[in-house]
């Protein structure tokens, strides 16, 4: 899924990735083969139903995959800028023209987010429609030149493995199971509770049927969404600090955005908790050196901070052992 860019490749993720969106593969087969087997005892006006989450479904993927771009800078309250547009913004184009340089991959659009929050996110459905926001509080003085750099390198990696892309494909069975829980509830509470097996007393009703399936079918398929997305943020970090040279760099950003988060107040954070699958750190309270894995790690959409830090470690060993 890589574009032709000099962003290092990781066998290991990148076989864990496809063995994940394999098995949502298997979800969905098993999904459509539930939903078959149902609809032989459906009503015609049940399969439409069925047919029209599908749809619609279809349509919300293509439409977030299009303008996830315009969609992400709105919620940021992001505006773009070109070279021109203050010191501000000639710096951070600097150093993005030094990164594209380096990938051999097109520059993207460069936008600017008023939020003291440290932060940073790239998105487009591909290279040549690709936009990169960074927040005001990232390129503060806080904040090296190199630090900056490993951040934006690790952005525009996902931009490079068309992580949107992945991420839309993945995401489209929990739209469909979503939907059908949503219309499957509404369907009972408004449908007079139509009955399977040829409406015998005891049978539950279709409807019922259907939103137990697909509420199933959405939990396994967010579980493994997030699985996903937590290995594509292992990916970008690795190819970054591979890109740059400086794992160091990249670790010290990452200590330095979590701990700027953390003294973000929790009513702002959850401002921008719809950013967070695509932020270089997710907008929540942090544990730094030492947090024991909790439960919340699993629905995360990034990994620990502390598994960040230590694949880091290992890109730097390679780079030492390579010298």
């Amino acid at each position: 899924m890589a574009a032709r860019t000099r962003y290092a490749p990781d066998r290991g993720l990148t076989a864990r990735m496809t063995a994940t969106m394999f098995l949502l593969g298997l979800v969905f087969v098993g999904f459509v083969a539930a939903i078959i087997g149902i609809g032989a005892a459906t009503h015609a006006s049940d399969a439409v139903i069925v047919l029209f989450a599908v749809v619609l479904a279809g349509g919300f993927a293509i439409g977030s995959l299009f303008y996830s771009d315009k969609i992400a800078l709105s919620t940021a309250g992001a505006k773009e800028v070109g070279p021109n547009d203050g010191e501000q913004a000639r710096y951070l184009h600097g150093i993005v023209d030094r990164v594209c340089a380096l990938a051999d991959m097109p520059k993207p659009r460069i936008a600017i987010a008023p939020s003291p929050m440290p932060n940073a996110f790239a998105t487009g459905r591909n290279a040549d429609k690709a936009v990169l926001c960074v927040t005001t509080g990232m390129m503060s003085p806080n904040f090296t030149p190199e630090e900056l750099e490993g951040v934006i390198a690790h952005e525009m990696s996902h931009v490079a493995h068309k992580d949107v892309q992945v991420m839309t494909i993945a995401s489209f069975l929990a739209i469909v199971a979503a939907l059908l829980i949503r219309f499957s509830f509404y369907g009972e509470l408004f449908g007079g509770g139509r009955r399977s097996n040829n409406n015998n007393g005891g049978a539950l009703p279709i409807f019922l049927i259907i939103m137990g399936v697909s509420i199933v079918v959405y939990a396994i398929s967010f579980l493994l969404i997030r699985l996903l997305s937590r290995y594509r943020e292992l990916a970008a970090d690795r190819s970054g600090a591979l890109l740059t040279g400086q794992p160091s760099a990249l670790k010290s950003a990452l200590v330095k955005v979590s701990s700027g988060i953390n003294r973000i107040p929790t009513k702002d954070l959850r401002t921008a908790e719809p950013l967070n699958a695509f932020f270089f750190a997710p907008a929540a309270h942090l544990t730094i050196g030492g947090g024991k894995k909790s439960l919340s790690e699993i629905f995360s959409t990034h990994p620990s901070l502390e598994r960040r830090l230590a694949e880091l470690d290992k890109v730097q060993q390679q780079l030492n052992q390579a010298r």
